[in-house]
């Protein structure tokens, strides 16, 4: 459901599981960005999936890598 949306006040409190760092959310992508990371937390139905393991990674130009 690529018109789902994640609640701003979660956005806010949410940081990566990893570094927990910063995260910015890509709306186009339903993604939550770790930058210092470089992984991409996929959002489903409105909901992060923020384990490890369920993120992409990220290459040199902050494109997703397949």
């Amino acid at each position: 459901m690529a018109d789902a949306k994640v609640d701003p006040k979660l956005l806010e409190i949410l940081v990566c599981p990893l570094t927990r760092g910063p995260l910015t959310y890509d709306a186009a992508a339903q993604e939550l960005i770790s930058p210092q990371a470089r992984l991409a937390y996929p959002i489903r139905d409105g909901i992060p999936i923020m384990l490890v393991e369920e993120a992409r990674n990220l290459d040199d130009t902050g494109r997703k890598k397949d």
